[in-house]
């Protein structure tokens, strides 16, 4: 499970799905699901890492590992059949950098969930990150803060400017609508069964307390795919 070649075989459709996307930004995509597979599973259970704290199933990646085989096999199985439903995720209060005493919440989901987002996550990325701005840097794989940062510094040496704003937006993830992130996902994706998974994580429910609770609003920041959920020109 998880060979060169299998690695190779996704990649290289993802690669095409980005290459599509880069040279016909106004494309839609009506079939995706078929890249959700036993083989492409098995190339992202061997990338999740198994220090990662689990769900509330309290399955890690070793103990799926066990029979990785038929697991696998099962959830392709599930989501060919509309079967496959993502579990609440565990809500964890964790400190917030920077702010004394302050937290912020983070989910954790079951290992299987985990899968599905990983490769929820690529699919997403192949479709969204060549249309994204060369000046955004957020949630962006090969970037980050320092890249941010050299790049504002460029700017400063090259042009006069007199004000440079800092903002943060409060409790932003906790606020996202549902509904308009999925309108919005819909001008590209026509695949109405990936909408519906997506759906079905966003409503998947939080548990935290020993309540379970669903909202209209918000994603929990810690999934995997969180990061690719995010509209272009929007970071």
């Amino acid at each position: 499970m998880g060979s060169n070649r299998d690695l190779q075989n996704t990649e290289t459709k993802l690669k095409r799905i980005a290459w599509l996307s880069a040279k016909d930004p106004e494309k839609k995509y009506a079939q995706l699901m078929h890249h959700f597979n036993k083989e492409s599973f098995a190339i992202c259970f061997h990338e999740l890492d198994s220090r990662k704290a689990v769900g509330i199933d309290r399955v890690d990646k070793a103990r799926y590992g066990e029979r990785l085989d038929e697991n696998l096999e099962d959830l392709v199985k599930r989501m060919k059949h509309m079967a496959y439903r993502p579990e609440p995720v565990r809500q964890v209060n964790i400190p917030k950098e920077g702010r004394l005493g302050a937290t912020r919440p983070l989910g954790i989901s079951n290992f299987e969930d985990k899968l599905v987002q990983k490769m929820m996550q690529k699919v997403l990325e192949s479709i969204y990150e060549p249309l994204f701005l060369d000046c955004s840097y957020g949630f962006r794989p090969g970037r980050g803060c320092h890249d941010a940062i050299r790049s504002l510094h460029n700017y400063l040496y090259k042009h006069e400017v007199q004000t440079v704003l800092d903002v943060d937006l409060e409790n932003f993830f906790g606020t996202i609508d549902h509904k308009l992130l999925v309108d919005l996902l819909k001008e590209k994706i026509k695949d109405k069964r990936l909408l519906r998974y997506l759906t079905r994580m966003f409503k998947a429910g939080v548990l935290a307390n020993g309540d379970v609770t669903v909202s209209e609003e918000g994603v929990q920041q810690g999934g995997l795919c969180e990061a690719s959920h995010n509209p272009p020109y929007a970071k």
